[in-house]
């Protein structure tokens, strides 16, 4: 599967310097020329990217997490986590699968990818998985307190749309399948178990 970087809103320029390296976070400045002629000093931070998968069981649930994390309030999401250096897409929503839930998956499909900010360099890719087999127990990272939440294709739209819900980008999407009989039929599709 070859996956293809979803466009910044304001990609990095060639003349950006790094001024910080931070363990997540990297700091770019530039001089950015003014529509007055006047020169000033623009800023955007990089992180690495993030995946994000919504798992279809065999009966059609789709499997939600429950998760705690130091520092967070508790809330829903879908399985997921940074990309680690040199790793693809598809190999890091693999390990993220395996990792948080102790499943593997035969089918993955790119639902999503986008930079959801502008002053931010970082990509968030969203699948759906299929054909799920159960491999291993969970190996969660310290910081991580999850708890599987299998639900329906509806109870998911509305959890979806709910503020505890933090995958952000893609609740445009499913306030569309709430709003629009087709887009609706559509969603539903793509969520059917294989």
């Amino acid at each position: 599967m070859i996956i293809t970087p979803p466009p910044s809103q304001q990609p990095l320029p060639p003349q950006a310097k790094k001024v910080f390296s931070g363990i997540m976070f990297d700091v770019y400045q530039w001089e950015q020329p003014q529509f007055d002629g006047s020169i000033k000093v623009f800023e955007k931070i990089k992180r690495p990217d993030t995946v994000v998968v919504f798992p279809v069981m065999a009966d059609g649930k789709i499997m939600l997490t429950r998760q705690r994390q130091p520092g967070k309030q508790e809330y829903i999401a879908g399985v997921g986590g940074r990309v680690d250096a040199g790793e693809d897409i598809l190999q890091a929503v693999k390990r993220e699968l395996l990792e948080e839930t102790g499943y593997s998956a035969d089918t993955f499909t790119l639902w999503n990818a986008q930079q959801p900010f502008s002053k931010i360099e970082w990509s968030v890719y969203t699948f759906i998985a299929k054909n799920l087999t159960k491999i291993a127990e969970p190996t969660l990272d310290p910081g991580e307190d999850i708890t599987i939440m299998p639900v329906s294709f509806d109870e998911f739209i509305t959890i979806a749309t709910q503020p505890d819900f933090s995958e952000k980008e893609i609740v445009p999407l499913l306030y569309e399948a709430r709003l629009n009989e087709s887009a609706y039929a559509s969603l539903k599709q793509l969520f059917a178990p294989a």
